[in-house]
């Protein structure tokens, strides 16, 4: 190519310095040097309508076999158009392995674009959803998928968690949508087919609220007549303290079955209502009070440091905290101390628990809202637990669009904090406050 750039120069020196010659022969210099530029322009404007009209026609046979810049400019051509072919032929060989792995999978993907508009989906997603592949292309995914819940999902920009859906293909099925980033502006949408999961989840929360229900009949029975002998004058001194446990193992089948029923009501329930507003320092004065003069409880600290309200089911919060605090007393010495924490600011309001106890191993955490998991079961069944407050509290955070999270460390006691979003949160005109009471 550098041989054949310097023929060009030099070529076009001696044209223009043949025409400067002609022109002195004449006594026109500068006559002859336009001539020989004409005619060098001339020649290449020629050169170049060849090369385009060879394009064009897809035939080289002028320039295969010459030689000069233009032969150069040819080969090099030739070679990208080569190179361009075996980037598409591979570029489509890697298009279906890529079709043919998604088209095995069993869940649906789809790729979308930042304005969230159909780039591509898989069999499956045609499947589960009813999306089709060609005719789809470029629509907005939300116009497939018309559920409300996956409207304010896209909407809300935060695709940590997935959504949960009903098909719109199958009216008993339920899907779940989740977003995540997939290549440069990109993302892909992941559907997975849950109904057989939530079938199972229904029967389980229907067998475990039915059995509740026949238990408590029998436990009922069972307790009065335990009662009615504890109170019998002529009971003989010995069975005194058999009577004392079973009484005692009878209360905690009864706090058991309610627990169940409970949390199969709360499973089963929609969000929370809005209409209702919460004196939440009221509540936590009201059961900080109850817990007052109990026997090895340790200090209670509350820390209310402001008047915000919340909109919601007074009942369950008074349960959350109640289960909250109980659950922090059980593992805090009596030397120790238990804080109540409710503050709130533009983002939302935040209910934190803080003790002093043990603390929990970090293995254990991610556990702690499962029902009937307890870290010391010894302890805990001793002391009166039975696995089911922190799973109440789960559910009922749910109800009020909120969620636990704790913090704790081994020895160095925990935290346990609810935060709840700003439309959860009435703060009344008066200014905040801050109240510390022990």
């Amino acid at each position: 190519m550098q041989i054949a750039r310097r023929r060009v120069i030099v070529g076009h020196l001696i044209v223009l310095a043949g025409g400067a010659l002609i022109g002195w022969f004449y006594s026109h210099v500068d006559w002859g040097l336009l001539a020989a530029a004409l005619l060098a322009l001339g020649w290449n404007v020629r050169q170049l309508l060849v090369f385009e009209q060879a394009v064009r026609e897809k035939n080289f046979r002028h320039f295969r076999y010459g030689e000069g810049i233009w032969s150069q400019l040819f080969s090099r051509f030739s070679y990208q158009r080569g190179q361009s072919k075996q980037y598409k032929k591979n570029y489509r060989r890697l298009v279906k392995e890529v079709r043919k792995s998604t088209n095995a999978m069993p869940d649906g993907g789809i790729i979308l674009n930042n304005e969230f508009e159909i780039l591509l989906c898989n069999k499956a997603a045609q499947r589960l959803a009813g999306f089709r592949r060609r005719q789809d292309k470029g629509q907005r995914v939300d116009n497939i998928l018309r559920d409300p819940a996956f409207g304010a999902y896209l909407s809300s920009g935060d695709f940590k968690e997935g959504v949960e859906i009903r098909s719109s293909v199958d009216a008993d099925g339920w899907l779940i949508c989740r977003i995540v980033p997939y290549g440069a502006d990109q993302l892909l949408l992941l559907i997975q087919d849950i109904t057989e999961r939530r079938r199972l989840t229904t029967t389980r929360r229907e067998f475990v609220a039915n059995a509740s229900h026949e238990l408590r009949s029998p436990l009922t029975v069972v307790s009065g007549y335990l009662d009615t002998m504890a109170s019998d004058p002529d009971i003989p001194a010995h069975w005194g303290r058999p009577l004392e446990q079973m009484q005692a193992q009878a209360n905690r089948m009864n706090k058991i079955v309610a627990e169940l029923l409970e949390l199969s009501r709360l499973e089963g329930a929609g969000a929370a209502p809005t209409d209702e507003l919460i004196d939440v320092c009221g509540i936590i004065a009201s059961v900080k009070k109850s817990m007052d003069g109990q026997s090895d409880v340790p200090e209670i600290r509350v820390e209310c440091q402001s008047d915000a309200q919340l909109f919601g089911s007074n009942a369950e919060i008074e349960s959350v905290i109640v289960n909250l605090l109980t659950n922090a007393i059980r593992y805090t010495p009596h030397d120790g101390q238990v804080t109540l924490r409710w503050a709130a600011d533009e983002d939302g309001a935040e209910l934190a628990v803080t003790d002093t106890g043990d603390g929990i191993e970090p293995e254990h955490i991610p556990r702690l809202t499962e029902r009937f998991f307890r870290v010391d079961a010894g302890r805990s069944r001793d002391d009166g637990g039975v696995g089911l407050g922190l799973a109440i509290v789960k559910h009922i955070l749910e109800r009020h669009d909120s969620h636990l999270e704790i913090e704790s460390q081994p020895g160095a006691g925990s935290r346990f904090s609810c935060h709840f979003g700003s439309d959860r949160v009435n703060v009344p005109s008066s200014k905040n406050f801050k109240h510390a009471q022990r």
